[in-house]
């Protein structure tokens, strides 16, 4: 092989338009680690943190974005042999270098065999959105089987993860999002699914959980509790995963005197074991088909910078189909070098 390969890297925090698409040396991988041959990779609004310097972590430049991959072995180590296909969800932070590149070394702790079947673009699109469902339903609000979640923006990358899981995992889901995305929603799996235009949603809540929710996750980011934590049971949990720059209102009395509790979290603090514990249940609902996510663009690798773009509003979405995850495929390069 080679020294080299085509990576989409950053040489400072800056931009999307700060991406670069150029030769690295490619990753020689260490006793402990993986080199895979990359097949697809996703966007991840946490990559945009990281790029631009919003999320404090270690970053060495020349610094490879993107945390998501799916591919096959090519130097093996630990359990995994030549040609196994793999996947990995927590690259690119914490001195990791990351996975927008023909090739990535990944600590063995942190690669997972790719079920039989499954396609390295279905995968990737739900790997980093289902880890960050499964921490957050199990470890941090322990969601248990007949509890009522309402999940807030969910038709979108982990919000549809969440509905997923949690209706697997035998919870009633109520989600509130756009009129647009109800089919989505019921597609994944929720129980009833509310318009987020309509002023009497919050009302309608009341009369489909008189006792209260037992969890609220609001995936979109607007956290707007003067609103919601009035429909959270006594001894409710409120999830806290998005929106880096909201500041919201907390009606503090109404929390502290019913025993609600609020809890914020990232995947990028979740240890190797509790990201492994997560991949047994992501790879088992991946083989039986019931874990999916949309994808609204598929990129070669080279439009590394144009993918972050999308995902930060920044450019039109006009063509990249529907609504959904933007997935980059290196083998569109061509042939490997």
């Amino acid at each position: 092989m080679n020294a080299d390969m085509t990576a989409a890297y950053v040489t400072g925090f800056g931009g999307a338009d700060d991406i670069r698409v150029g030769r690295l040396p490619r990753p020689v991988p260490g006793p402990d680690e993986v080199l895979v041959r990359v097949d697809a990779v996703a966007v991840n609004h946490v990559d945009t943190f990281v790029r631009s310097g919003a999320y404090a972590t270690e970053v060495p430049f020349p610094f490879v974005i993107g945390r998501d991959l799916a591919g096959t072995v090519a130097v093996p180590a630990g359990p995994f042999a030549v040609g196994d296909r793999v996947w990995s969800n927590s690259l690119g932070h914490d001195g990791r270098q990351g996975s927008f590149a023909q090739y990535a070394a990944v600590p063995v702790d942190r690669l997972y065999p790719l079920p039989a079947g499954v396609a390295p673009e279905r995968a990737v699109a739900v790997l980093h959105t289902a880890a960050t469902a499964h921490l957050g339903l199990f470890r941090t609000a322990r969601l248990q089987e007949g509890e009522t979640i309402l999940v807030q923006g969910g038709g979108g990358g982990v919000g549809s993860a969440v509905v997923q899981l949690a209706a697997t995992a035998g919870a009633r889901v109520i989600v509130v999002d756009r009129a647009e995305n109800a089919e989505w929603c019921h597609a994944c799996g929720a129980d009833h699914v509310l318009d987020r235009d309509d002023p009497k949603t919050p009302e309608a809540v009341r009369d489909l959980a008189p006792g209260g929710v037992d969890v609220l996750w609001d995936c979109s980011g607007h956290h707007d509790f003067e609103t919601t934590v009035p429909l959270l049971a006594q001894g409710g949990r409120v999830v806290l995963s998005a929106g880096l720059r909201v500041r919201a209102v907390l009606p503090v009395g109404a929390v502290y005197t019913r025993d609600i509790s609020v809890r914020g979290f990232v995947i990028s603090n979740a240890s190797a074991a509790e990201l492994a514990e997560a991949a047994e249940d992501i790879n088992r609902e991946l083989a039986r088909g019931r874990l999916n996510g949309r994808v609204r663009a598929r990129l070669p690798l080279t439009e590394a910078a144009r993918a972050h773009r999308l995902l930060e509003g920044r450019e039109s979405r006009e063509g990249t189909g529907a609504p959904g995850r933007v997935v980059l495929l290196p083998e569109d390069l061509g042939a490997r070098a």
